[in-house]
Parts: structure tokens; sequence; C-alpha cells
């Protein structure tokens, strides 16, 4: 009896793993089931022969690896001092919150997609007069921020940007200054953020 139901759990997840996203929470729990069944019973003696073994062990591990890898996400600050940047700048964030899959690099300022799928990026600036920013992914601007002159020149203002694209492994995204002069104020007030959707 329980060899005939860990032979029907198994031949059916199988057919779930091969019907995508949807289904990854259905997957996990049969998993776990059978993983209980084999490891946790100390009431029978279970018996499978080596290809069923094999696929149970690859179907674990597929799973496992996935979820892991789809764990991407990043949160970066300016904390400790202020940018004055000259056009064409990369704007390095230098305080890192979180860097789930190690995507945003704190040298370049250049988050490298490691997982393909649709990202959701904000960036925000506390900055002054003629700040433009963009954000970039393989060079092309998907987004823009911009202070204008306010009277007085010095004045702050917060500007704020969230943009939904879609991405392939390695692909770049990073903020750039666009003027000269431009200024980001630190302190936390301004930072850059992605997360993976799906």
């Amino acid at each position: 009896m329980l060899l005939t139901l860990l032979f029907a759990l198994s031949f059916g997840l199988l057919d779930v793993a091969h019907s995508g996203n949807s289904v990854q929470t259905a997957l996990r729990t049969n998993i776990d089931l059978l993983k209980s069944l084999i490891y946790d019973n100390t009431k029978a003696t279970v018996t499978l022969d080596s290809f069923a073994l094999k696929q149970l062990i690859q179907i674990s591990s597929a799973t496992d690896s996935t979820n892991t890898l789809r764990k991407v996400s990043f949160s970066v600050n300016l904390k400790s001092k202020p940018l004055t940047l000259g056009g064409g700048q990369t704007v390095k964030y230098n305080t890192v919150l979180t860097n789930d899959g190690n995507g945003y690099d704190d040298r370049t300022g250049v988050f490298t997609c490691p997982v393909a799928g649709t990202y959701m990026f904000v960036v925000d600036s506390l900055s002054k007069a003629t700040t433009l920013l963009h954000l970039n992914v393989n060079g092309i601007t998907v987004g823009r921020l911009y202070v204008s002159y306010v009277h007085g020149g010095d004045t702050y203002v917060q500007m704020s940007r969230t943009v939904i694209v879609k991405l392939k492994s390695e692909d770049h995204v990073k903020v750039e200054n666009v003027v000269n002069n431009g200024y980001i104020r630190h302190f936390m007030y301004s930072g850059f953020s992605g997360v993976l959707l799906y």
C-alpha cells in the first residue's frame, strides 16, 4: 500500500514539475510528503528500486535549487557622504542593506541580473536643482528622475521612480547621472532597490 502510494506520488510529481510556476507550492508539499514517508516512517520498511529513488532525489534537488536561484533582491543607499557627479557617471551606492543573489556590485554601482525574469526597480533621491538621473538597462534608459531649478538654488527635492522590466540573465541595470554637478544627498535619503517578481 505504502509503496503504491509512493510510486503514484512520484509519477504525479513528474507531471506537476513540467506544468510551470503556478503549482510550485503543490510540488513542494508533495515532495515534503514523500520525504516524510521515506525518512520519518519508523513503523514500516519502504523499498524503492534505484530508478525510483534517483527520480525522487532529482525532483527534490531541482526544486530546492530553483527556489534558491529565484531569490533575487537588493536594496542599497547612500549613508556616509553626499555625491556630486559629472555627466555620465554611475551612481555608486555605498551601503548595502540586502543583496540576495549577489547581483548588485557596490564597487561599480551596477546590478547584473543573475536570473531571467520580470523585475521591479525603485530609484529615489534627495537632490538639488538640475539633477537628472536615468535608470538604464544595458545602456538603454527605462526611467528618468529630474529636479528642475528652484528659486534660491539650494533647495532639496525628493524624487522617485518605479519601473517594471523583463531582464535576461547577465543584463546590466544602473542609475546614471546625466548632467554635470548632479547632487545626491546621503543619510539614507537616496537609494536604489530591485526585486525579482516572477
